[in-house]
Parts: structure tokens; C-alpha cells; sequence
């Protein structure tokens, strides 16, 4: 089971998707999978392609989202990729498998995690992720109509990880702020 690097990874997501800011979600992801697999003691380079690779079909299922995920294996296998943990990874994140491993559980909370965050720094008064703590997301996060889109049931899954709602918002947060500038935020 090969990766790659973390360049050529977004050389990928580049030929594959044309909106801005679709690719800063995939960056957020991979950063933020990054944080969490050193954390937990995992291989943190698998976890962060896992991440930034994992909506590489977007736009290509926006109007098939039952091809969402599997278009995704297709595309990175053609790439020459062969790595069973990453496919899985993806196809967990959008419910094509169950979520068994620590890396498929992770995915499936960052994913909507990242929009969250960004949606706390617009509204923050700083407009940015460095202004940004973890009293102020919490309070967002119980108010149900903001950032309605991004699951709560599913960024409170990591709990399956041993991680509390509290301490995974905090990792994430500190991911993204590693890569600020990538985001412009």
C-alpha cells in the first residue's frame, strides 16, 4: 500500500477541483486529520491524504451523490494510488461503509468540523481562526441554525475515539490555524 506526498496530493485536488474554496475544505481536512492522528498515536502523512483527497469527486457527483466516494477511489487508483485505509477512509466520510477504523471515524467528524470552524471565524469579531476559542465555537455550536449544514451528531462521533466534543474542536482549530494562510483565514 503506497501514499504520496503531501505536493503531489494537491496537485490531484487542483486538476479535479476549480472551486476555491471546495479546496480549502479539503486542506482544512487533511490538516485537521493530520492534528488528530498525532494525537492518537497514528501514521499523521496517511491521515492528512486521507483528509485533503477526500471529496477529489465533488464536482464530478455534485448531481450523483450516490457516486460520491467511490468516484473518488476510481480517480485516485487511475492516479496510480493503491492504499486500501485511504479508499475506505473516503468512503466512510459519506456513508459508503461503516465506520470501523479510527481513521474512517475521524474523517466522518472533521469533515463537517472544518466548515464549522470557518463559519465560527467569519462570525467571530476578529473574522479569523486566530481570534477564535473554543468558548466562542461551543456557543455557536448549540445554537441549531448556525452552520446548520455541518452535523453536530457527526462532529460529537469522535467521542468514539476517546476524544471529548471539547478537545476535538480545540485540535482542529489549532490545525487549521498551522495553515492559515493556505485557507486565508
Amino acid at each position: 500500500m503506497n501514499i504520496v506526498s503531501r505536493e503531489e496530493a494537491l496537485k490531484w485536488v487542483e486538476e479535479y477541483i476549480g472551486k476555491r474554496n471546495l479546496i480549502k475544505h479539503m486542506l482544512a481536512t487533511g490538516a485537521c486529520m493530520k492534528y488528530l492522528a498525532k494525537r492518537l498515536d497514528e501514521n499523521e502523512d496517511l491521515w492528512e491524504l486521507a483528509g485533503l483527497l477526500h471529496d477529489i469527486d465533488y464536482e464530478k457527483t455534485i448531481d450523483n451523490p450516490e457516486q460520491h466516494g467511490f468516484v473518488s477511489v476510481e480517480i485516485l487508483k487511475n492516479k496510480g494510488l493503491d492504499n486500501q485505509i485511504i479508499f475506505d477512509a473516503i468512503l466512510a466520510h459519506c456513508n459508503k461503509k461503516p465506520l470501523e477504523k479510527s481513521i474512517e471515524k475521524a474523517i466522518y467528524a472533521v469533515d463537517p468540523a472544518t466548515g464549522f470552524i470557518v463559519a465560527c471565524a467569519l462570525m467571530h469579531p476578529s473574522k479569523s481562526l486566530d481570534g477564535l476559542d473554543l468558548d466562542f465555537m461551543m456557543k455557536r455550536f448549540k445554537e441549531k441554525r448556525f452552520a446548520a449544514g455541518a452535523s453536530r451528531e457527526q462532529m460529537k462521533s469522535i467521542e468514539s475515539l476517546g476524544l471529548t466534543l471539547q478537545e476535538f474542536l480545540e485540535i482542529c482549530l489549532e490545525a487549521m490555524k498551522s495553515i492559515k494562510n493556505e485557507l486565508e483565514l
